[in-house]
């Protein structure tokens, strides 16, 4: 119904914050969560688009009829959008990590290499 919401509004705060604040965005790799986040929220919509549950009239979401209907959509806002946004931000956070052990494995490596390469040999 309307769980596309939350990852979405998380989407738009990350873009500005990458705009805004450019070279924080590089470190922490921010276009990466901003993709994941667009990326799920796009499909996400997509999908209720081709369900019926969204559409191009006010209210644009059919489960908000009535209140009754209003409840039931917050509540999926509340459990399943937010749990989705949590596991998309989870799995950028394990891409950061397994990148920065990738890196500093490979800088030991290549620092091992240079020290092994200009000892001097024995004759």
């Amino acid at each position: 119904m309307a769980c596309f919401l939350v990852p979405s509004v998380l989407a738009i705060t990350i873009s500005i914050v990458r705009r805004v604040a450019n070279r924080f965005s590089g470190k922490l790799n921010l276009g990466l969560l901003e993709g994941l986040l667009w990326g799920g929220a796009g499909i996400l919509a997509l999908e209720h688009i081709w369900h019926g549950e969204v559409v191009p009239w006010p209210p644009f979401l059919t489960a908000m009829q009535s209140p009754e209907e209003w409840a039931i959509a917050v509540h999926e806002v509340f459990t399943a959008g937010i749990a989705m946004t949590l596991t998309t931000v989870g799995v950028w956070g394990g891409i950061l990590v397994f990148n920065k052990l990738r890196t500093s494995r490979l800088e030991r490596i290549t620092t091992e290499r240079k020290i092994t390469t200009t000892l001097p040999t024995s004759s």
